[in-house]
């Protein structure tokens, strides 16, 4: 049975150097696990402009429903100024006060969270209180899914208050090492070692399992259970980075709703 993944937050236009591309950790996502199969859900919010125009015809015409996607008459879409660097990595320079900091809380969103099976969040969405507080309503409506927190920091859009109560919502949590380390500062966990820093967060904010993307060198996860999987990456050419996690979290959600093991194919079991 096809399953329902709810992504909340921002779908927004990067501006690279060559041009154009529609992206937003939410929108990759849920583009993501649709193409995967299931049905993935974008609650989102675009400015009545032409880049509002241009990103519904193109989510349309990606395949994906567009039926919960707001329109704004007082803010511009979401853009984001991306350089990347000789390896392909991006850096952002993210436009404030755009129409996902303003996504309302709705009946209709309020039954469709209660009805999904897994919700997905992240931190720049709630840099503005009209959707941090939408994005509230609608995770405690969804008492049944599954919340993924792909906490995806980004420069000036996070506050500490955001990211804890984040994680008191969260069930599984996603993050790249640079954003382990950051919260291991915060929190004052030592990071020495990966899969024990990932053990305390596990057990601090009650968490089901703990992902942390390494980028060239794989993967790394740990589950409540006790259960510890580091997967190798592989070489590949590398265009550019950008949406590479989010597209790591729409495979690993896909498996994880279907009760797939935390190990599978070329995985290590780590003591």
């Amino acid at each position: 049975m096809q399953k329902t993944v709810l992504s909340f937050g921002e779908t927004l236009w990067d501006l690279f150097p060559s041009g154009p591309a529609l992206g937003g950790a939410p929108f990759n996502f849920a583009y993501r696990v649709n193409s995967l199969g299931e049905r993935g859900m974008i609650v989102t919010r675009l400015g009545r402009d032409e880049y509002g125009r241009k990103a519904l015809e193109h989510i349309t015409a990606l395949g994906m429903d567009a039926s919960h996607l707001q329109k704004d008459d007082h803010h511009p879409t979401g853009t984001v100024k991306v350089s990347l660097d000789d390896e392909g990595n991006p850096d952002f320079s993210i436009v404030p006060e755009v129409a996902y900091d303003f996504i309302d809380v709705t009946c209709e969103l309020l039954e469709l969270a209660a009805a999904a099976d897994c919700f997905c969040f992240g931190t720049l969405a709630q840099r503005g209180s009209t959707s941090r507080l939408t994005l509230h309503r609608l995770l405690d409506a969804a008492e049944k899914s599954v919340k993924l927190l792909d906490i995806n920091l980004r420069k000036d859009c996070f506050f500490r208050e955001t990211i804890t109560e984040s994680l008191k919502k969260a069930d599984i949590l996603k993050m790249n090492l640079q954003e382990a380390h950051y919260l291991a500062e915060l929190f004052e966990i030592s990071i020495s070692s990966l899969p024990d820093f990932c053990t305390e967060m596990l057990e601090d904010w009650s968490l089901r399992c703990c992902l942390v993307t390494l980028g060239e060198h794989g993967a790394f996860a740990a589950s409540a259970d006790g259960k510890k999987v580091y997967s190798p990456g592989y070489e590949i050419r590398v265009m550019d980075t950008c949406g590479s996690g989010d597209a790591f979290s729409a495979g690993f959600i896909r498996e994880y709703l279907r009760g797939k093991p935390l190990k599978r194919g070329n995985g290590a079991d780590i003591d």
